[in-house]
């Protein structure tokens, strides 16, 4: 007998999980605080469990029993709306039509390497982009609204296939007055005493952790100044005097600003790999066929995963 269990109780548990706090949990839900507080409880009566513990101030924590709750249904929802997705693309006959995520700052060789792919056995192929941030596009893959995605610095997931094609160093964009501007590498003691613009933590939640893991080891406290989204922002907060940016290559490299320069930075842990990245498991010819042929002329020497061995013989 399946439990009586709705789309709606998986949401709510997830994000008051995230949320630690019933306000902000019902804002992010979009419902009243006493509405959430009814849906918990009747779940967790009704189931016989504590998902979370409460203190006088509001404060939630997660149980044991909470914790399993909470990554299975995540789960749970990735096959819910994985099912509507793969559904709709059979009903649309979408068998020659790849849906590609990619970073808003890709390198644009990457992206006309792949739009100029041509399959014999799919010469209807047609090429659908969509421009996401890293944990979107990993999300967009494995609930199938994505066949495959570019992402830098992808996260772990056993769900996920991912192939490294790309590595490279990040770069700090300065003013050309910087006491440092003058080298051809920098090191984070360079910018000890700078105000730091990075990629907001959910554009490229990997990258931000590493570079504040390397400045700890450094044993340096960064004059954390902004986060941001484009490289737009960040060239210009650097040529209004605010700090200096640290960026990933593509978006580097594309910067062009008066009195900013743009110089890599020599720290071997804050070198990140490019892959593209599919659901494990993905047996489509075309998905398998595609990332073979885009591999061959960015990784040839990289072994591929047994999943894209699959058509070989075909």
């Amino acid at each position: 007998m399946f439990p009586n269990l709705e789309v709606r109780h998986l949401h709510a548990v997830i994000v008051l999980a995230e949320e630690r706090n019933f306000t902000r949990a019902a804002d992010r839900l979009h419902i009243t605080q006493p509405a959430l507080s009814k849906q918990i409880t009747d779940l967790e009566e009704e189931h016989r469990f504590h998902l979370f513990t409460r203190d006088k101030r509001r404060v939630v924590e997660v149980t044991d029993a909470g914790r399993v709750f909470v990554e299975e249904a995540r789960l749970a929802l990735l096959h819910t709306q994985r099912a509507v997705h793969l559904a709709q693309a059979a009903h649309e006959g979408s068998d020659s039509v790849l849906t590609i995520g990619h970073s808003p700052y890709a390198d644009h060789a990457w992206i006309a390497a792949m739009l100029a792919i041509r399959l014999p056995l799919y010469p209807t192929l047609r090429i659908r982009l969509m421009t996401q941030f890293a944990l979107e596009s990993l999300r967009g893959v494995l609930v199938g609204e994505l066949s495959l995605a570019l992402v830098t610095a992808p996260p772990q997931d056993v769900q996920i296939t991912a192939v490294p094609f790309a590595r490279a160093p990040l770069y700090v964009a300065l003013l050309e007055t910087h006491p440092a501007a003058h080298k051809e590498r920098l090191v984070l003691q360079d910018l000890a005493k700078d105000e730091w613009i990075l990629f907001a933590k959910r554009v490229h939640p990997l990258v931000h952790e590493a570079i504040m893991n390397a400045a700890r080891r450094e044993s340096i406290v960064p004059k954390h100044a902004h986060d941001i989204i484009t490289p737009q922002q960040a060239v210009e907060l650097v040529s209004e005097h605010v700090g200096v940016a640290i960026l990933t290559k593509p978006t580097a490299r594309d910067l062009h600003a008066d009195g900013v320069v743009v110089k890599p930075l020599s720290d071997t842990s804050l070198w990140f790999d490019t892959s593209v990245i599919m659901r494990a498991g993905d047996e489509s010819r075309l998905v398998n066929e595609f990332v073979r042929s885009f591999l061959r002329k960015y990784a040839p020497q990289r072994l591929q995963p047994k999943q894209m061995e699959l058509w070989r013989s075909a």
